[in-house]
């Protein structure tokens, strides 16, 4: 098939099967972390439901990772995750 110069075939996306999501939280996973620690936070494009909703569960991941409360915060374009913030524990 061909395109004009102009003219650029549209944008098709295939939904991640049970596996691959398992094996992309996974490696996700790792990668954020090692990032948040670097870096204090971690930036990816997520335009699409699909894959906002999967790196919100890789944002729980690297939290349980590092055992340290990380939050995501998505506008429809990007999905940035960054430490939150700790609770101080009460004496009792």
């Amino acid at each position: 098939m061909t395109h004009s110069a102009d003219t650029q075939p549209a944008l098709r996306r295939t939904p991640l099967d049970a596996e691959e999501r398992v094996r992309a939280e996974a490696v996700f996973s790792t990668l954020v972390a090692e990032n948040l620690l670097a870096h204090g936070r971690f930036r990816v494009s997520a335009d699409s439901p699909e894959t906002v909703e999967l790196f919100q569960a890789v944002a729980r991941r690297a939290g349980d990772m590092l055992q340290r409360p990380v939050v995501s915060y998505a506008n429809g374009r990007y999905i940035v995750i960054t430490f939150g913030q700790e609770t101080p524990v009460l004496p009792g």
